[in-house]
């Protein structure tokens, strides 16, 4: 008789409420504070918690297998290098790519996006080329790619967002051109919440010559996402918003592309021959991984995606699709709160966070005030200064769901911020 994992079998269970399933496996989420309050984390799009087995797969390498990989032809060289590429293997089938060779650890997806402008940008693009990007974009989105233009003359266009704070598809239409050689843009909005129509964005750049990176360290964790199926060109990820480490990411690209495109550091590892005046490159992907990797860091996301799986990310997004339904009707009950990006039932697809404004109250001072009833949410300009400057104000409030959080907790934050909005008004 075959005996269900018990992470299969609790996801199995039930189809719907899953942060009453799974939320005990995340050890800090079960934490008070100083006087007794539950811990509500609601600050997932900043980094995710991380579950006992990922803490679990970290001690165990570390307790058991530390080594260098690749190199080493002792038995726990051996077991680490195993452990290391079988995280880049559950790496490309998270995202359905068609080999590990396409999946390039990095320390974060802004070194991954970086590792594209100064590989692949510096030795293809010039004077006059377009790479086309967003306002709604990260800045890891946004800096890597001025820097590129001051190094090659480059032009970067922008392509604004509609009314209700979704991707203006006319406005990107009008700015594509025979000129445009990369569009770069984020898949879910992590201050608007929109999720960008790539299905449609992806097949208008390819028409007229266009590479396409999509930034997705806002959906991976909340969506089944196949890079095969999206077509595109280029992806990033970063493993703390995925359940996993600190420290740790990752590129997904064609295999032609990464075949063509030069190193982006140089050092150990990433060679296959080294003399006096030249060197030859190691095959992919360990030409793009200069240096001793970060092997612990790989073993946890690589355990932190298999948990994602054995869930399903289907399950997953069905159930913040609730969460987020819940949060929203919540909010706005709240007089003069305005919440930025589309609404559930203008964009069901959209992601599990709600960015807001509330009339007469900065949003810094509704974030102190309700973290001291132990109320995490996340208030400034979530690195999307040119966003807010557009929208005219300084910083957002913002509050970011998991398949973790519970009706309860959000019912409670709505509760505390409806609190904390009438005393910052009545002593304004």
């Amino acid at each position: 008789m075959t005996t269900l994992n018990p992470l299969i079998a609790r996801s199995s269970a039930n189809s719907g409420n899953l942060s009453s399933r799974f939320r005990a496996d995340f050890p800090i989420l079960a934490q008070k504070t100083p006087d007794d309050r539950p811990l509500i984390y609601l600050d997932h799009a900043a980094t995710s918690q991380k579950p006992q087995q990922v803490i679990d797969a970290m001690q165990r390498y570390y307790s058991c297998d530390n080594a260098n990989v690749h190199r080493g032809a002792h038995q726990l060289s051996a077991r680490a290098t195993e452990s290391f590429e079988s995280a880049r293997t559950t790496a490309a089938g998270f995202v359905g790519a068609h080999s590990p060779r396409e999946i390039v650890f990095t320390r974060n997806a802004s070194e991954a996006i970086n590792l594209v402008a100064r590989s692949w940008g510096d030795s293809t693009l010039h004077e006059g080329d377009e790479v086309l990007l967003t306002v709604m974009e990260h800045h890891s989105n946004l800096v890597p790619w001025q820097l590129l233009a001051q190094r090659t003359g480059c032009v970067l266009r922008h392509v604004g967002i509609t009314d209700d704070g979704r991707l203006d598809l006319e406005d990107f239409q009008e700015k594509l051109s025979e000129r445009t050689r990369l569009v770069s843009l984020v898949h879910i909005s992590n201050t608007l919440g929109c999720c960008n129509p790539l299905e449609s964005v992806i097949p208008a750049a390819h028409a007229v010559g266009a590479l396409v990176l999509v930034d997705a360290c806002q959906s991976l964790a909340h969506q089944s996402i196949d890079v095969v199926a999206l077509e595109a060109d280029f992806l990033v990820g970063s493993s703390h918003k995925l359940c996993g480490p600190t420290g740790m990411g990752f590129l997904w690209a064609r295999e032609t592309l990464l075949e063509a495109m030069p190193p982006f550091l140089g050092g150990g590892e990433m060679i296959q021959d080294v003399f006096l005046d030249h060197s030859t490159w190691a095959v992919l992907p360990h030409k793009f991984e200069a240096g001793t990797p970060a092997i612990g860091e790989a073993v946890g996301m690589g355990a932190a995606l298999h948990y994602l799986q054995e869930i399903g990310l289907d399950a997953i997004q069905a159930w913040e699709a609730q969460l987020t339904q819940h949060l929203f009707a919540r909010l706005q009950a709240i007089d003069g709160l305005r919440i930025l990006g589309p609404t559930p039932e203008q964009q069901p697809g959209r992601g599990a966070l709600a960015t807001f404004l509330v009339e007469g109250v900065h949003a810094n001072d509704i974030a102190a005030l309700i973290d001291a009833s132990g109320i995490c949410i996340r208030s400034g300009h979530h690195c999307c200064q040119p966003l807010h400057r557009l929208y005219g104000v300084s910083a957002s409030a913002r509050a970011s769901l998991s398949f973790t959080s519970t009706m309860e907790e959000i019912d409670a934050f709505a509760e505390e911020l409806s609190s904390t909005v009438s005393f910052l008004r009545e002593h304004s």
